[in-house]
């Protein structure tokens, strides 16, 4: 039996997605990320649910928003070396962090908007200067274009900066990249891109955000597109991500990767059954992953065998119609072959097998 769990906080995108892994896995069970605790005693950790010890799981998908960054990585960091997990514990710090984010970017060759960051107000009023304008800054956390400030004057950047001394908030300065309100969000399962829509702002908006008045577009990307894609939810330590670019006139320029995308725009857009998808792709990974750890088991018990001259084991008789069929693991262990003799000793419920050598 394959068991999962998906802990989220309850989104659409998630219902659809427990929905669909229940077609797939023998058993799914739907946990509220709000309900989980870490305990750390000692040199033991363990992830608790509901007050209890969660049960063990084959696959366990884990998303939620920034503001559950820390808990995400905690709980995945305990869980992650028992069973298969699409995002590695450090993608939660990376990919709800939009400057680490750049950082991961630029490491792993993705291209992306120039972007700043700069540790004082003075600082970046003395760089907006030098800057050709309109200018965009974000705040390093946010989602669904919050915390997105457009400037198109050093008038209106200093009235932005103002207000944000008095938030105390670090925030980026990245250059703005004029493609007509219009970017793409493509999701990433695996080593492909299975769906991808343009989203298109509002006439009085500059984020194209559906939940930001925006309205989606079918888009079809290059393949050159979709490596790059995949590659920026790579760098940021996921198998699977809401990745989000925009094509301007030297090529695709990437913004950020969602590590808990919303499903409802690029559904209703593509007609594609992305929950599927992913969960198709979760069933795939869990399985390949078991079937690795049960080799991996099988060489370690052949090993431990193999360090000893003599055996005993329990087990079923396997027939082919009249004759008795002997084991992998026996026929390893004695390292019978059809090239030699062998004599047998037989009764009833009892067999002896040795090798026989004419002298």
């Amino acid at each position: 039996m394959v068991n999962a769990a998906i802990i989220s906080l309850g989104s659409t995108s998630s219902q659809w997605t427990y929905e669909a892994m229940k077609n797939y896995f023998d058993e799914v069970d739907n946990l509220q990320l709000k309900d989980m605790e870490i305990s750390f005693s000692g040199d033991k950790s363990e992830v608790l649910y509901r007050g209890e010890t969660i049960k063990r799981y084959d696959c366990i998908f884990a998303k939620g928003s920034f503001r559950y960054a820390q808990l995400l990585e905690s709980l995945t960091a305990v869980l992650e070396r028992g069973c298969y997990m699409p995002i590695r514990s450090t993608g939660f710090t990376v990919g709800h962090d939009k400057l680490l984010t750049q950082l991961s970017l630029h490491q792993a060759g993705v291209p992306m908007p120039t972007t700043y960051q700069v540790s004082t107000i003075e600082a970046a009023k003395n760089l907006m200067e030098k800057l050709n304008f309109p200018l965009i800054l974000k705040f390093p956390n946010g989602t669904g274009g919050k915390g997105v400030l457009y400037a198109d004057s050093v008038v209106v950047a200093n009235g932005i900066l103002d207000a944000l001394s008095a938030l105390r908030q670090p925030f980026l300065i990245q250059e703005f990249i004029d493609t007509g309100g219009r970017d793409v969000r493509a999701i990433v399962v695996g080593d492909k891109v299975v769906a991808a829509y343009q989203r298109v702002a509002s006439k009085k908006e500059i984020r194209s955000n559906i939940h930001s008045g925006g309205h989606g577009e079918p888009i079809s990307l290059d393949a050159h597109t979709k490596q790059l894609c995949v590659k920026a939810a790579r760098a940021v330590g996921a198998d699977m991500a809401g990745v989000d670019l925009m094509i301007s006139h030297r090529g695709p320029v990437f913004l950020e990767v969602n590590l808990s995308p919303g499903l409802q725009g690029v559904v209703s857009t593509t007609k594609i059954d992305v929950p599927d998808k992913i969960a198709e792709f979760l069933f795939t990974q869990t399985k390949a992953r078991n079937e690795e750890i049960g080799k991996e088991k099988s060489q370690q018990i052949f090993q431990e065998l193999e360090e000893n001259s003599e055996h005993e084991m329990i087990t079923a008789l396997e027939f082919k119609g009249n004759k008795i069929m002997i084991p992998q693991l026996i026929t390893k262990l004695t390292q019978f072959n059809e090239h030699a003799d062998y004599r047998f000793k037989a009764k009833k419920e009892y067999l002896e097998i040795s090798r026989f050598d004419v002298k």
